[in-house]
């Protein structure tokens, strides 16, 4: 006997808006019967075929350490570093560049909120088909 995941929860302080950043980042969709929409308290979203939920809850507290836990993307098509300006250009925050000379390596982003995420390179260019 196991348990299974039902979804991923992120404490904010703007549920709404952290959601809407979140299904720009990821291709995420709300529910079309019951739409996330601004002062909701708790917003999910959808990946496109449902399996994968995350759920942005809102509390009065703003976020102040490190995250235990995190989100590592990688790019559905194109390099890390075309994500990584179109994540940016969402409203991302890079935090540590580990990125190395020969290519490998991650960046440390934050979302609106502060919590941390990483982008990875893409399965082509770590060579896998």
């Amino acid at each position: 006997m196991s348990a299974i995941i039902s979804h991923t929860s992120f404490d904010s302080l703007n549920a709404f808006a952290q959601s809407v950043f979140w299904c720009e980042v990821l291709g995420f969709h709300d529910d079309p019967e019951d739409p996330n929409r601004p002062g909701d308290e708790e917003c999910m979203i959808f990946s496109g075929d449902g399996s994968q939920r995350l759920l942005f809850i809102e509390v009065p507290d703003a976020k102040r350490v490190k995250n235990r836990v995190h989100l590592d993307l990688k790019p559905a098509a194109g390099t890390r570093d075309r994500e990584l300006e179109r994540l940016l250009g969402l409203g991302a925050r890079e935090v540590d560049d580990r990125r190395t000379a020969d290519g490998k390596g991650w960046v440390v982003l934050a979302d609106p909120e502060g919590n941390e995420f990483c982008i990875l390179r893409s399965d082509a260019e770590r060579g896998l088909p």
